[in-house]
């Protein structure tokens, strides 16, 4: 087992809720497995898993440091299929893991952040055995390849003879919609720029990004706790949208929201005064507090005005499910949370008629290419975010050489063309 860490410098910062970070450090790992070696990588993105008053290089070392008790945890010799084995370690390890190295660092790492450091070997794992079998990792997702049925991941008859391949659609794009993320410090105009800006050939402001990329969805970072900027922000984003021809807007509520009204006012407003830009908002993500559990909050007013979608919520199948009941109605999957997990989440969330949405934690380099393949072989509400190209171009310079047109966002669109190896395609 090979694991390194690659420090990436932003270009421009990043604004994560109460945080806002400049750098982050990307976990590679090369996993030798079933007879070949596998890769994967995940950022390690700190911030968005692990919000604490914890200083952010202390929160960010601890997760390095478990990425390493990983690397002696997961199995030398995997016996079974990658979604058979990734399930029994993230149901049966990886909390027990999580909860000594807690005790032993006096610390409290979440979950998410756990199951972020595990992501970078569950989709090793992946590759690994689609190199060995010689085919695409996506092929192997059926009765020919895996050992179960999703009847055993979910003790759920109805899924009895169901595999991933089942939910996946039946003619995989090889284009896709791109999704640009608004940061809460993103200059909207050129007349906005201070001088302070990088010059390095790549655009500041949003009318830039939309006039280079041809950009047709936007994501729109929100406080979540201040509503009449969170409204002046949507409305400000949804003119330049409308000047400019942009399809889809998508408003992100950053989980600080306690009440369903909050939201319901700002929808209803823009639906009054802004029409136009209301007919353009076509989900909104994770308004509400993380702990799902904890938080069981009645969402059904707010998913019934538009697609209500859990993400930082939505940790497995099983979140998806309680989600469901208080009435989200669709699921934003990240592969950061491992491909196993993710994959789990998204057909039981088909099989229940929630929409889904792939989105990324910035994801650089070769960590685009198993979030690009799951947004085009799931499905989802319209393509996939892909905001590495706006904070860190130059980190992916050479795998666009590889890979061309997946690194590059132009006319609106990322192109998978190029993945057609086998295992994740790298």
């Amino acid at each position: 087992m090979k694991l390194k860490f690659i420090p990436v410098k932003m270009r421009l910062p990043l604004k994560f809720g109460a945080e806002t970070i400049d750098s982050i450090q990307i976990c590679h790992v090369e996993y030798p497995a079933y007879g070949a070696v596998g890769r994967g990588e995940t950022p390690l993105s700190v911030a968005w898993a692990w919000p604490s008053t914890l200083s952010f290089g202390l929160r960010e070392e601890l997760m390095c440091k478990f990425c390493e008790v990983l690397a002696e945890a997961y199995p030398a010799e995997p016996q079974l299929h990658p979604m058979s084995e990734g399930y029994t370690f993230l149901t049966g390890k990886l909390d027990s893991l999580l909860e000594k190295f807690n005790c032993e660092n006096n610390t409290r790492m979440p979950h998410l952040a756990a199951l972020i450091c595990a992501s970078a070997f569950d989709i090793a794992l992946h590759d690994a055995y689609g190199l060995a079998k010689g085919l695409p990792t996506y092929q192997t997702y059926n009765k020919d390849f895996m050992d179960h049925d999703l009847a055993w991941f979910y003790n759920d008859e109805a899924f009895a003879g169901l595999y991933p391949e089942d939910f996946f659609v039946k003619n995989v794009p090889a284009e896709l919609p791109v999704w640009h993320l608004v940061g809460g410090k993103d200059l909207l105009y050129e007349s906005e720029r201070t001088g302070g800006e990088p010059d390095d050939g790549y655009p500041v402001s949003l009318e830039k990004w939309i006039q280079r990329d041809g950009l047709k969805c936007l994501k729109i970072k929100l406080t979540g706790s201040d509503g009449a900027w969170d409204y002046d922000r949507v409305t400000a984003i949804g003119k330049i949208a409308l000047k400019y021809g942009v399809e889809a807007l998508s408003p992100d509520f950053n989980c600080l929201v306690k009440d369903p009204s909050y939201v319901n006012d700002i929808l209803d407003k823009l639906k009054a005064e802004y029409p136009a830009i209301y007919d353009l908002l076509i989900y909104v993500e994770q308004p509400f507090p993380y702990d799902l559990e904890a938080n069981q909050i009645d969402v059904h007013s707010c998913s019934q005005r538009k697609p209500l979608f859990m993400d930082e919520s939505a940790h497995d199948w099983k979140f998806v499910k309680l989600g469901c009941s208080l009435g989200w109605n669709g699921v934003a999957l990240k592969v950061c949370k491992t491909q196993t997990g993710a994959l789990l989440s998204a057909c039981w969330a088909k099989k229940h008629d929630m929409q889904l949405m792939v989105q990324d934690l910035t994801n650089p380099m070769l960590a685009t290419v198993p979030h690009a393949l799951l947004a085009a072989h799931i499905g989802t509400i319209k393509g996939v975010e892909c905001n590495a190209p706006q904070f860190y171009p130059q980190a992916s310079l050479d795998d666009e050489k590889l890979r061309p047109g997946l690194y590059e966002r132009r006319n609106g669109i990322v192109s998978i063309k190029a993945l057609t190896g086998n295992g994740m395609g790298y």
